[in-house]
């Protein structure tokens, strides 16, 4: 089985430990500009989750509230938020080539 890795180039993931064992367990690391939140839609699912859990500025008492609201609304993200999540790859893509790995307006 041939795998496939996206990291987000960040200096602290760029340790040579890593690079050795990605190399020597033949991961491949796809290639993308350094610290594009624009090319992962998982950062977008994460802020989508901070404005629920702590919608109207709701604070949590203990770590065990915090994280029951946190695992209730990751089980209730919305697939059509995550459809457009996807289907917007191509767009985000063609964005980020033309503005060579720069901010782009997603």
């Amino acid at each position: 089985m041939s795998w496939v890795f996206q990291e987000d180039n960040a200096e602290v993931h760029n340790a040579h430990l890593m690079k050795d064992f990605f190399r020597e367990n033949n991961i491949t690391l796809l290639d993308h500009p350094t610290c594009s939140p624009d090319l992962n839609p998982i950062e977008k699912i994460w802020g989508w989750m901070a404005r629920k859990v702590h919608k109207n500025g709701h604070q949590f008492q203990t770590v065990e509230a915090l994280r029951e609201a946190i695992f209730t609304t990751w089980n209730n993200v919305p697939k059509s938020f995550l459809e457009v999540l996807a289907s917007s790859m191509p767009k985000r893509i063609f964005e980020v080539i033309n503005k060579n790995g720069g901010a782009t307006h997603y």
